[in-house]
């Protein structure tokens, strides 16, 4: 496979119609790289950006091999949604989701895949005691996946992958001051803009940094976006 040209990549993009995706398709797109955004479902508005295209997607399903074809790079954004249902019996997104990206790759000599993983699948000792109770409680099987896609990823010889450990996700503009550390995110930071995340996924995208690593993201931020009533909110829904 030849060598991509790293100023104009074209990029397949699971998950473009998450917050991470939304935020990866959008970073991906101002620096100039051509975008292939794979939807579960297609969104009713497509807009009219040339350099997108939309396509559907189902990873726990498809062949996936004619859509990552030809593309530079994958950046999987694919996550489950926080309401309690879901977290009771997570589908297999980060597992035999992730799996039927890396087969589809190998097919298409594709090489260079990120994907979302979290810091907290290594250490559950960030954050104050109210936030790690629930959110260990909730969310524990999802951390139980992530941290077998890791172990399944380090079985792939031919897979040049990077799995992005975030903290606790939260919106906001992108910025220029996130933290990225191995393997686990600073002891007093809990949260990771998806932009930021995004961000920095676009990036591993154009190098060959943190190669079958597991780079840490966080974020200080202010403390009412850290605040018990800001977080239990989020994990509630609410």
């Amino acid at each position: 496979m030849t060598e991509p040209n790293r100023d104009r990549l074209t990029l397949a993009i699971f998950g473009a119609s998450g917050a991470t995706g939304r935020a990866a398709v959008a970073a991906a797109r101002k620096r100039g790289h051509t975008v292939r955004a794979m939807h579960h479902t297609l969104p009713d508005d497509e807009g009219d950006d040339p350099q997108v295209t939309h396509l559907q997607a189902d990873v726990l399903a498809d062949d996936l091999s004619d859509r990552v074809r030809g593309v530079d790079a994958v950046i999987s954004c694919l996550g489950v949604g926080n309401d309690p249902q879901t977290l009771l019996s997570p589908p297999p997104l980060y597992t035999e989701g992730t799996e039927a990206i890396c087969d589809a790759m190998e097919s298409a000599d594709v090489k260079r895949l990120i994907v979302i993983s979290a810091s907290f699948v290594e250490a559950q000792d960030r954050g104050p005691i109210w936030f790690k109770l629930p959110a260990m409680t909730s969310l524990h099987l999802v951390f139980e996946q992530m941290a077998e896609m890791e172990r399944n990823l380090k079985q792939r010889e031919g897979i040049e992958w990077t799995a992005v450990r975030a903290g606790w996700l939260m919106e906001g503009a992108a910025t220029d001051d996130y933290v990225v550390q191995a393997n686990v995110i600073p002891e007093d930071l809990i949260r990771t803009r998806h932009a930021d995340l995004a961000d920095f996924m676009v990036r591993l995208a154009e190098d060959n940094d943190w190669l079958r690593a597991t780079p840490a993201i966080a974020r200080k931020e202010p403390p009412e976006a850290s605040s018990p009533e800001a977080v239990l909110k989020e994990m509630t829904g609410g």
